[in-house]
């Protein structure tokens, strides 16, 4: 079969343009693509699907990795803030025992205060007696004395004393005295005995304050 110029026969007898090599290959859409268009490009590559699904993981982990250090400085504020308040109900607990311990301290002394102050009436009868000499021996001069030693361990101190500086807090001056034998504003004779608890003074004594003569 011959050949014409223009076009060839193929197939069917159907004519189909002979193609020239000069010009530009056409792609299945018929678009024209000439020889000097350049590939893919850096853009293009990022901008793939799976560059973009990298990206998103790589955003990802930078975010864990943020997030890991902000929640070991909670952790770490947390236990801080528990260790500040196990130091503050400990100091607390330890003022609690201290103010208790004074308040049963106190207690005590008013407790012994009070008993004092039923027994002070006997307490001056055996004075009495041992001033006047009946209390040197006997059954009731053991008695006495038991009962001015068991008073002493709780606490019981007597005041008055010939010779010691006169103190208003615990001393109730009733009278003057001249007198050589004791300095001046001192006790020169002691007229009825005071007692103290602690520092709580339950009786003041009755004393005779020197003067110069």
């Amino acid at each position: 079969m011959s050949m014409s110029d223009s076009e060839n026969t193929k197939g069917h007898g159907q004519s189909v343009p002979e193609e020239d090599p000069e010009q530009p290959a056409q792609n299945p859409t018929g678009e024209a693509q000439s020889q000097g268009e350049p590939g893919l490009t850096v853009d293009d590559i990022l901008g793939t699907p799976q560059s973009e699904g990298v990206e998103a993981a790589d955003a990802a982990s930078s975010t864990s990795e943020d997030t890991a250090p902000e929640g070991e400085n909670a952790a770490e504020r947390l236990a801080n803030e528990r260790l500040d308040d196990l130091r503050r109900l400990q100091a607390e607990f330890v003022n609690f025992k201290n103010r208790t311990n004074r308040e049963k301290e106190q207690l005590r002394d008013f407790v012994s205060a009070d008993m004092i102050t039923a027994l002070l009436p006997v307490l001056d009868d055996i004075e009495a007696a041992r001033k006047a000499g009946d209390l040197t021996d006997g059954p009731f001069a053991a008695i006495a004395t038991k009962l001015e030693e068991t008073l002493t361990r709780q606490g019981l101190e007597r005041l008055g004393e010939v010779g010691a500086v006169f103190d208003p807090n615990v001393h109730e001056a009733v009278l003057q005295q001249p007198t050589d034998e004791v300095e001046p504003d001192h006790v020169s004779m002691v007229l009825r005995s005071g007692f103290k608890i602690g520092d709580r003074v339950v009786r003041a004594a009755q004393v005779a304050v020197a003067a110069q003569p």
